[in-house]
């Protein structure tokens, strides 16, 4: 029990660090995309910086409570376009100068924030597998009917060892859930990255 416990428990909080460290490598391509926009000649620079704050927003807003498949394929939709709206600035500025500053370093960290919402979304579905929290549910019962069946058999022993390993058991089973599902529980990714860079880009005077 033990031994199937600690598994699960580390593969859920590996995956709860991989989905912050995401939100922290997405925040700064972000930021260093809106930073760099700041070089290009207008009006590209005005409009792309209009595009990327809406980009934050959308990012933000889908984490400001419980998503369904839905909202998550609506949001994705919606940075897909403003992606395109982007990326049409690029090329339009690559057409006319194909300098490496300002237009090439621009171009480059765009890419890199396109990346980082692949990798990020990558990470937020990558869960523990359905079978391994199967045999985990399946091995506490289990564990638990024994631990029973051993404590009714002596009968002159106290019962109260036997109840606080099954409230502990199932609470780690939970805090094991909770990890896994960021957002649907009392566990949350933090959002500080994200909402530093929106402040950060809604400084920036157009």
């Amino acid at each position: 029990m033990a031994l199937i416990v600690g598994f699960t428990f580390v593969m859920a909080l590996t995956r709860f660090e991989a989905r912050r460290d995401a939100v922290l490598a997405e925040a700064n391509a972000i930021g260093t995309t809106a930073l760099r926009a700041r070089l290009l000649p207008e009006p590209h620079r005005h409009e792309v910086l209009s595009l990327l704050r809406d980009y934050v927003k959308i990012r933000l807003d889908i984490t400001q409570r419980p998503a369904t498949r839905e909202d998550l394929a609506a949001a994705i939709e919606k940075s897909n376009a403003l992606q395109e709206k982007l990326w049409q600035h690029a090329m339009a500025m690559a057409a006319t100068d194909s300098a490496m500053v300002p237009t090439g370093v621009f171009i480059q960290t765009l890419n890199e924030m396109i990346d980082d919402q692949a990798k990020r979304l990558a990470v937020i579905r990558n869960r523990v597998p359905n079978i391994v929290q199967l045999a985990l549910f399946g091995i506490a019962i289990v564990a638990g009917g024994f631990a029973g069946y051993a404590t009714a058999l002596e009968v002159r022993h106290s019962r109260l060892p036997v109840y606080v390993m099954g409230v502990l058991v199932a609470a780690v089973i939970l805090l094991i859930l909770d990890l896994d599902r960021p957002g649907a529980g009392f566990i949350e990714v933090s959002q500080q990255p994200m909402i530093d860079t929106a402040a950060s880009i809604a400084a920036y005077s157009d």
